[in-house]
């Protein structure tokens, strides 16, 4: 990995303070360490998103909401339980797009789980 390119964010506090150390990255924020070969290999493999219990999602998957979520800007809020189908996955800190009864919304992956 060249120094231009951009260090990937800890796995486990999602911080961007990582740093390379040998073969390994290392978050200065927890001191989670995972090897470079698992981020090079990730990133072969193309976006890879897990909801709230470690299962993958797919582009066209239906979820559902795990938490109440208010929406920004709005004073709608979304319950818990609802389901949202179709979704797509995009890069980013928030991982799904998808239609909602609110309208389109950007949401991440932690706050939903796959139906």
């Amino acid at each position: 990995m060249s120094t231009s390119d951009a260090l990937p964010k800890c796995p486990v506090c999602q911080e961007d303070m990582t740093y390379p150390d040998g073969e390994n990255f290392v978050c200065a924020q927890c001191g989670h360490e995972w090897p470079m070969a698992a981020v090079a290999e990730e990133a072969e493999a193309g976006l890879m998103v897990k909801d709230a219990n470690g299962n993958l999602l797919a582009d066209g998957d239906t979820v559902t909401l795990i938490k109440d979520l208010k929406v920004k800007g709005s004073s709608t809020t979304l319950k818990v339980g609802t389901k949202i189908k179709g979704i797509r996955l995009v890069p980013g800190d928030h991982e799904v797009d998808c239609k909602t009864e609110a309208g389109n919304m950007l949401l991440k992956a932690c706050f939903l789980k796959k139906a």
